[in-house]
């Protein structure tokens, strides 16, 4: 196993540590856990690259453990009612839709690269931008304003949906081939 996969499994490990301190109302300890989170994740695709240790493991832990992480900070800071509950089924949706879609083109036996699209990289952007956000604004109160808040989660819900249907897109594309073929 090498560092970038060590990375990916501590962002894996974290995100019932983020839970339970969300859980437990220690915004600033889900807080600081959440960076950690979010540092391990530019740093296990920057150290893969620059180490040559991309591997096929890591290809398939990194989205997991992004979904994971950004998934379970949605649902439960939308319990907490600290996010807007449509945002949150509109980020969940959007990760289901991309589920379906690699499980229907799997059974239909068409090969597909996992690589992230420009768009959908500014998704993940946005939503951990989102999550980082409130987290900051809950530890130190009056961080942003509620009128702030309410634009990120408007730009959040508005690339996630571009993006989902960015992914739709691609998967009626390569569907499309296949029939041509």
């Amino acid at each position: 196993m090498n560092i970038p996969n060590l990375l990916t499994l501590l962002r894996i490990i974290l995100v019932p540590v983020i839970v339970i301190f969300l859980i437990q109302g220690l915004f600033l300890k889900a807080l600081i856990a959440f960076i950690v989170a979010a540092l391990s994740d530019m740093l296990d695709g920057f150290l893969a690259r620059i180490l040559h240790q991309q591997t096929a493991l890591g290809a398939y832990l990194d989205p997991i453990a992004d979904k994971a992480l950004l998934a379970s900070s949605f649902v439960t800071l939308s319990v907490l009612h600290e996010i807007p509950g449509w945002l949150t089924v509109i980020v969940i949706s959007r990760d289901v839709i991309i589920l379906l879609g690699i499980s229907v083109l799997s059974i239909m036996s068409i090969s597909v690269k996992i690589r992230p699209t420009f768009v959908s990289k500014i998704t993940t952007a946005l939503q951990l931008s989102t999550v980082l956000m409130i987290l900051f604004d809950r530890s130190i109160p009056g961080s942003f304003n509620e009128i702030w808040q309410m634009a990120f989660f408007w730009l959040t819900a508005f690339f996630t949906v571009i993006s989902g249907l960015n992914y739709m897109l691609r998967g009626q594309r390569l569907i499309n081939q296949d029939i041509k073929k």
